[in-house]
């Protein structure tokens, strides 16, 4: 038996061949190698006993298949065989890949597996290229999924999941799965509000502490994922892929299709070590940086005016801005010809003159003599029926035939899945951000996709693909053409949020969620797949919808501290006091931002608890920030010692917290992982920011 072996930073993947085709050998910690595929019975064929790599339907009889063709003979699946000779495998040192070659030339059908590897983090990339190798007619992908995960933590899983819905998005969930199939995805043509495209599996019988599987689809469309724990079986499988139940794909002679991008890792720590895991890997592969030029402090002007944007007004808000901290200014949605309410204008990108006769030069220019920089909001994908775009393209949205359009916030969606669309938002984009010297922009999209479709159009029927993959063409144009720009990324708060949009854009916007106490609890579940270097979190003055426990000022900052910190408050309405305060508390977020954004993530507690906290170390555990909230009155009668994770017992660290330093002093690494680190509420009574510096 030939294997094949990739390396992460800290784990494994195997392959082999053998004669049922490419198999998973081992996946996890190096040191061990244990795998055995079930006993045979008669009523299974040995495709379906081994952890194949990669199966189709007429591979595989009895279990999931991660392609279903249909041929235009009326013979449908393929027996895919592993072509001799076709695995391949580079490795430069750093980074390792392999592909290899499944072919069946009597139903006309061949797949290249993708696998790709690095040293540097531990997550390993998976997809697949399908090609039809027919001379005529057409082949027709009902599923195309781009790999299968062979998760060795059977019988069954304990599978953990991110749930929600508007307001409530990145919800724990956790499914016991002794057997049977649990199935997550989207129809609406973004990732959605649902179900956020990521899981993390562990044994039945496991504590917090043991290892865990994650896997993550990268793709922003309709997509669907499937955990399989095939009864008495050593592993549970997962697939997932482009949404099978609305998407058939047509292939023409010659023609290939590239699957979404799977991404899997491994961690023997847990929940909190594969949080690790993605957080490396989105850091160190993912994003283009994490300093302040592409994640600076925000102040987005929507919750001060609504529609009502006047130059005025919004300089005066600017002036506040500028006072307390603020790095750019955003100018949210109102901006644009004939927005007075969400009933008109969307479509129209052209600086309203009933607003702004002279254009929006002299609030740019504004914006910039105070020292800021300038944000806009737009929304490209859609479209109200009262703009002028719509009047002369009625045919560049979404519909199901002569079904009558169905209408949500008062607007539809357009169809990027056509060319002249796709090129009207790139010209569209790139005027915005010639004419003025935006670096900041904020990308909403307010509405999933209903009666998603193109009649007449043969490939009509791959719209989500379509519309996916030129958002994600227009997302990677703004980093290629305009690479000062700062990108946010936002579909109604965290409707689109994935490994692929975090490749693309700078941040992203979570929830629009921003009462102090419910939007911790968003954090919290975002914070276990997704990095606080993307985490846009603003301080507003919008009450909570669940969690209604009183707030302090000062707890919404340390919420919005956790990530990318903003301020969405109208500011005009703050007095000398409270605004004073803001300045002191940007300025501890600026002396502590490097850590936040790049340290690594441990939460402590629940969100609903007495006490809760995200602790972030740097490398090397020099510096550790710990962001404190509590419910009223803890730490009145009885003083708040918090234990902390990943401090090496030896080390002496000086303890500052509120601003000031802990009556305490030095503590140990000892006494703090230990005893914990005092919290005094120095800050306020609900909250705190304490800060560990490490003494040579």
């Amino acid at each position: 038996m030939t294997e094949w072996e990739l390396p992460t930073a800290r784990s494994v993947y195997v392959v082999a061949e053998t004669d049922a085709g490419l198999v998973l050998r081992h996946w996890g910690d190096p040191g061990r190698r244990e795998f055995a595929p079930p006993a045979r019975t008669p009523f299974e064929a040995p495709a379906d006993k081994v952890p194949l790599e990669f199966a189709a339907a007429g591979t595989r009889h009895a279990q999931f298949a991660e392609l279903l063709v249909q041929g235009p003979d009326g013979v449908d699946g393929a027996l895919l065989r592993l072509v001799p000779g076709s695995v391949a495998v580079i490795d430069d040192g750093r980074d390792a890949a392999l592909t290899a070659l499944l072919r069946d030339t009597d139903a006309g059908v061949e797949v290249t597996l993708h696998l790709s590897t690095s040293r540097a983090h531990d997550v390993v990339e998976r997809w697949a290229r399908v090609r039809s190798l027919r001379t005529a007619g057409d082949l027709h992908l009902t599923r195309a999924f781009g790999a299968a995960w062979n998760v060795p933590v059977g019988p069954g899983a304990r599978v953990a999941q991110l749930v929600g819905t508007w307001s409530r998005e990145f919800t724990p969930a956790e499914v016991d799965l002794p057997a049977g199939r649990l199935s997550l995805g989207s129809r609406q043509g973004i990732t959605s509000h649902l179900y956020s495209p990521v899981v993390a599996l562990r044994a039945r019988d496991c504590d917090d502490g043991c290892e865990a599987y994650g896997v993550a689809l990268a793709w922003s469309g309709s997509w669907s994922m499937v955990v399989d724990a095939v009864p008495f079986r050593d592993v549970v499988r997962v697939s997932g892929g482009a949404d099978d139940e609305t998407a058939v794909i047509t292939l023409a002679p010659g023609e290939e299709f590239e699957t979404p991008h799977l991404l899997g890792a491994w961690s023997p720590g847990g929940l909190d070590g594969l949080a690790d895991s993605w957080h490396e890997y989105q850091r160190g592969r993912l994003a283009r940086s994490t300093g302040p030029e592409h994640r600076p402090i925000v102040y987005n002007s929507w919750y001060a005016t609504g529609f009502d944007v006047r130059v005025e007004h919004q300089l005066a808000l600017a002036d506040v801005a500028a006072d307390v901290g603020v790095e750019v200014f955003v100018v949210d949605d109102g901006w644009f010809t004939g927005r007075t309410s969400d009933r008109a204008g969307l479509g129209d990108w052209y600086a309203d003159p009933a607003k702004f006769p002279d254009g929006l030069g002299p609030l740019v220019k504004g914006v910039l003599d105070r020292g800021m920089r300038f944000g806009l909001w737009v929304e490209p994908e859609a479209v109200n029926p009262d703009s002028d775009l719509f009047r002369a393209h009625p045919d560049w949205v979404y519909r199901a035939g002569d079904r009558p359009l169905t209408t949500m916030r008062n607007q539809y969606v357009l169809d990027l899945g056509r060319p002249e669309v796709e090129e009207w938002a790139a010209a569209m984009l790139r005027r915005v951000l010639t004419e003025h010297p935006v670096s900041y922009l904020k990308w909403d999209m307010n509405r999933a996709v209903s009666d998603g479709g193109r009649p007449g159009d043969p490939r009509g029927r791959e719209w989500s693909l379509q519309h996916a993959r030129a958002y994600h063409r227009l997302m990677a144009l703004l980093r290629e053409e305009f690479p000062h720009v700062a990108v946010e990324a936002c579909a109604g708060g965290g409707g689109r949020v994935d490994n692929a949009v975090l490749a693309l854009s700078d941040v992203v916007w979570p929830s629009d969620e921003t009462g102090p106490r419910d939007r911790l609890a968003v954090q919290h579940g975002f914070l276990s797949a997704y990095p606080p270097h993307v985490m846009s979190s603003w301080v507003t003055d919008e009450p909570d919808r669940l969690d209604t426990a009183p707030a302090s000022l000062e707890f919404r900052f340390v919420v919005a501290m956790a990530g990318v910190l903003g301020i969405g408050a109208d500011l005009l309405a703050w007095d000398e006091p409270m605004r004073a305060r803001a300045r002191e508390l940007v300025a501890r977020y600026r002396d502590i931002r490097e850590v936040v954004h790049t340290g690594a993530v441990r939460r402590h507690g629940s969100p609903s608890g007495p006490v809760y906290a995200v602790q972030y170390t740097a490398a090397g555990a020099s510096r550790v920030v710990v962001l404190v909230n509590a419910r009223p009155g803890v730490g009145r009668d009885v003083p708040v010692r918090l234990p902390l994770a990943g401090l090496r017992d030896e080390a002496r660290y000086r303890v500052h917290a509120g601003g000031g330093t802990v009556a305490s002093g030095v503590l140990t690494g000892h006494e703090l992982t230990g005893a914990g680190v005092p919290v005094p509420f120095a800050l306020a009574p609900d909250c705190d920011v304490v800060v560990l510096d490490r003494l040579p």
